[in-house]
């Protein structure tokens, strides 16, 4: 009887515990409607590579209008033809082809006047290779301004769009357009010339390393040269002003004081950029785009430096490539050090590193405050660096003059002036250099 029971017993527990199991695995059907009339519907899923036209219009404006070209990239063909800049275009389309709404507002609205959508501020027209075309109208802010009301054509329904989402589809023509003066590939430029008043210079780049080139063969100062094409590659036109600014650039530009033209060389061939400047305002002429316009004063300044400014004023050229070998000799003094592997080495002895680090970061500094014609004697001091595995050897002298120094390089005409305190201080850090601790047993 016991048993019996018992089994009835197990019997009723299985048949409760199979019951709140599936109750729990199958939500009733008015809950699956509510969690779906709570997720905010999609107004366009769009695949962003099929899309090749795209048209906005304003309200009270000409339409702007963009096609793909058959290489794939985009073009603004009205209100004129112009070049688009691919970044700018690429983020709207990204917004529209994931369009989601905040909150459905109507399943059929029939007063579209209340939300601004009988007029809409703005009109986006998608076309798709298939053939395929969307409308999006964009109506009034919401009463809380963190949205806009927006519907598709032909669709009854009225949405609430994100406010951020209307800004990353409501560009203007100036929003669109590509304001690159110079096309060029800013890894690829290989050649410079800056063609100021009574003077040209002229950089050519091997690998990473710029030299100049004209007026005579002399070191560049790399930073200096690399930030010159940095500003010439990303040069761009301002837009900003009234449209009786933009259409005086012209006119301005043919009366203003040259600063400096540059010719740019890379893979694809030379494009050149004409600057000049009217009060504090330059302004800007490119070869490869039409039009005149102002740009922004770095790029003036940039064009407007002198042969010293892109002169390499450090003695060496070893960098942060640890020396292998170095000698100097300084009135009665002399000092041999060598490096094997992390180890330096004097005379048999090996010595404290950071010592020798010291040294050589002094060396790496010594850096010329001008350049002179004349002036370099008899030196007092001769130091060698041997770099790079012993490919590159530099010899440099230096001779006293009058309350500085003056240096020379090995093989180099050029003269560098050095201030007394960078001399003084290579001597004292040389005279730093001790043997390493020794470690007892």
């Amino acid at each position: 009887m016991k048993i019996r029971s018992l089994i009835v017993a197990a019997f009723v527990l299985l048949v409760l515990v199979g019951t709140l199991y599936w109750s729990g695995k199958r939500k009733p059907t008015s809950q699956i409607a509510t969690a779906s009339a709570d997720t905010p519907p999609a107004i366009l899923k769009l695949d962003e590579a099929a899309i090749t036209k795209l048209e906005l219009k304003k309200k009270d404006a000409g339409a702007i209008v963009l096609a793909k070209n058959n290489s794939g990239a985009w073009q603004i063909i009205q209100p004129q033809p112009l070049a688009a800049d691919q970044s700018a275009v690429s983020g709207a389309l990204s917004a529209l082809s994931s369009l989601n709404s905040e909150r459905l507002v109507e399943d059929k609205a029939s007063d579209l006047k209340q939300y601004g959508l009988d007029q809409p501020a703005l009109e986006v027209a998608i076309a798709e290779k298939d053939n395929k075309a969307q409308r999006l109208l964009i109506g009034d802010e919401t009463p809380t301004r963190s949205a806009v009301y927006a519907r598709l054509a032909g669709d009854p329904r009225v949405f609430t769009v994100a406010s951020y989402n209307k800004t990353s589809i409501d560009k203007s023509l100036n929003d669109l357009r590509d304001r690159r003066l110079l096309t060029l590939n800013a890894d690829k430029i290989s050649r410079i010339v800056l063609i100021q008043k009574n003077r040209e210079i002229e950089f050519g780049r091997d690998k990473n390393e710029w030299q100049i080139l004209k007026p005579g063969p002399l070191r560049a100062d790399s930073f200096q040269v690399s930030e010159l094409a940095r500003k010439l590659s990303g040069a761009r036109m301002d837009l900003s002003g009234s449209d009786k600014d933009l259409g005086e650039a012209p006119s301005v530009f043919a009366h203003a004081t040259p600063v400096a033209s540059a010719k740019i060389t890379d893979q694809s061939g030379t494009q050149e950029l004409q600057v000049r400047k009217s009060k504090d305002i330059y302004y800007a002429k490119s070869s490869v785009v039409n039009g005149t316009y102002k740009v922004d004063s770095d790029l003036g300044q940039a064009l407007d430096k002198g042969l010293d400014d892109f002169r390499n004023k450090k003695l060496f050229d070893f960098g942060f490539n640890d020396p292998t070998k170095i000698e100097m000799h300084g009135g009665s003094k002399a000092y041999f050090l060598s490096r094997n592997g992390t180890d330096w080495w004097s005379n048999g002895k090996k010595m404290d590193a950071g010592s020798v680090q010291a040294f050589i970061s002094t060396l790496r500094d010594l850096s010329a405050s001008k350049f002179v014609e004349s002036g370099f004697a008899k030196p007092g001091m001769e130091i060698t660096v041997t770099s790079e595995e012993g490919r590159r050897a530099e010899k440099v002298s230096i001779a006293k003059s009058g309350n500085g120094y003056i240096a020379k390089r090995e093989k180099e005409p050029t003269l560098y002036h050095l201030a007394s305190s960078p001399v003084d201080g290579l001597q004292k850090a040389a005279d730093a250099i001790q043997p390493a601790a020794t470690t007892g047993k």
